[in-house]
Order: structure tokens, then C-alpha cells, then sequence
């Protein structure tokens, strides 16, 4: 059975790119190619909140991800939030709705939102609902992101 991994980092940094790329530090993952997919549990996988990833193998390789991203310019006065949440037939398949924006009320909701319409979308009883948030304070002088990611299993080789 494999594992997905729920993790998140926020960070400010000089530039969009050099900010985004800290944030994946703190998430653990930024020594990784990531490569995102549509947002589908598979049904043998277990989801958990782990915070920071653990080494999931060697520097280059690619990782399969769901992801929640957001970056604010500097002087901006509203944060970089980044949600993710997800919901699950007990035992089986689920679905990850992520979101992004400036509202540390809005872009959850937003999430929510999301999840109420791929229930709607399938006939399956779902009953394991989750979400998680990420808030990168604005700050006058650098880029701030925040991110929050679904890690799929470990990483593999891209060549």
C-alpha cells in the first residue's frame, strides 16, 4: 500500500521563484522535479498530514504531487495562502480540491467548495474528509508563498 503525504512551507525570499523554492524547502520537497496530477486517491494508498517530507529519494528524481501554491509581491498587505483538502471513501478512493489566494477565510472555503462538487460528481460514500493550510505573512521587502502538497509514494527516476 503507498503512502501520500500531506505537507506545506511558506518562506520570503528576494524573487517569486527564489520564494516559492524555500517554501519547498520547508516542505521538504525541494530537491525533486515535481510532477502534478488531476487529484485522484487511489484506493490503496494512505493519506497523512506529515507537516515536512521525509527523504524520498535521490535529488533530480520526479515526484508526483497535488498542489496548492500561492505567491504575494513585496509590499503587499494581504498574506499567500495555499489550502488543500480532500475527502475519501473509508478504505477506498478519494479526491484533493486545493485552492490558493489572499483570504485566510475564503481560499479554504473555496477548497469546500470544490470537494462539494467532485462528491457530486461521483457515486461513492465518502467519510474521510481532511484539509490543510498554509499562510506566508506579506512582507514589505521580498515575494512570500505558501504551499501545501499532496506527495504521492516516493520519487523515480526521470531518466
Amino acid at each position: 500500500m503507498g503512502s501520500i503525504r500531506i505537507v506545506r512551507g511558506t518562506a520570503s525570499e528576494p524573487t517569486a521563484m527564489a520564494a516559492y523554492d524555500a517554501a519547498l524547502a520547508a516542505a521538504g520537497v525541494h530537491n525533486y522535479n515535481l510532477v502534478s496530477v488531476s487529484s485522484v486517491i487511489p484506493a490503496n494508498a494512505t493519506v497523512e498530514v506529515v507537516g515536512t517530507a521525509p527523504e524520498l529519494g535521490p535529488a533530480g528524481e520526479r515526484l508526483t504531487v497535488v498542489e496548492g501554491r500561492a505567491t504575494v509581491a513585496p509590499g503587499r498587505s494581504d498574506p499567500a495562502v495555499a489550502c488543500l483538502g480532500w475527502d475519501r471513501v473509508p478504505g477506498g478512493p478519494g479526491i484533493f480540491y486545493e485552492a490558493s489566494g489572499t483570504d485566510p477565510e475564503v481560499v479554504p472555503d473555496r477548497v469546500d467548495r470544490g470537494l462539494d462538487a467532485g462528491r457530486a460528481l461521483r457515486e461513492w460514500d465518502f467519510g474521510e474528509p481532511g484539509r490543510l493550510s498554509a499562510v506566508a505573512d506579506p512582507d514589505p521587502e521580498r515575494y512570500a508563498t505558501a504551499v501545501v502538497l499532496a506527495v504521492y509514494g516516493e520519487s523515480a527516476p526521470l531518466v
